[in-house]
């Protein structure tokens, strides 16, 4: 039964499943750690069992993962937790404008350094 829907928050639709149990099937772990994130798949029958499978090793997990995807940047999270933004390639061309483009990466930076902070 779904208690909360906010749809379409920033491409995510959130949702909270109150009252539910998850058979986890890890390859590591015998419980799923608090704060860890696990890579896989969550399946929901028509009989309201929901089962979680990890589906990569740690090993074979991406190594600078990205967290964040817009326009003008992206922003991967490296192994010691740091955060680095990336540029996307520019066409400069004869309507470049270079305040405006400056204005946008900007904006573009907050939010996404914004929604970092905050988690």
């Amino acid at each position: 039964m779904s208690f909360k829907s906010n749809a379409n928050i920033e491409g995510w639709h959130r949702n909270t499943e109150i009252c539910v149990n998850v058979k986890t099937i890890l390859r590591n772990d015998i419980f799923a750690k608090p704060d860890k994130t696990y890579a896989g798949l969550l399946t929901h029958d028509m009989e309201d069992h929901y089962t979680f499978v990890e589906t990569c090793s740690p090993s074979a997990r991406k190594r600078n993962p990205q967290v964040f995807n817009g326009k003008f940047v992206t922003i991967t999270r490296r192994s010691d937790g740091t955060y680095h933004p990336n540029f996307k390639p520019v066409k400069i061309g004869a309507n470049f404008n270079v305040k405006a483009y400056a204005l946008c990466v900007y904006l573009e930076l907050n939010k996404a350094l914004k929604g970092l902070v905050e988690k």
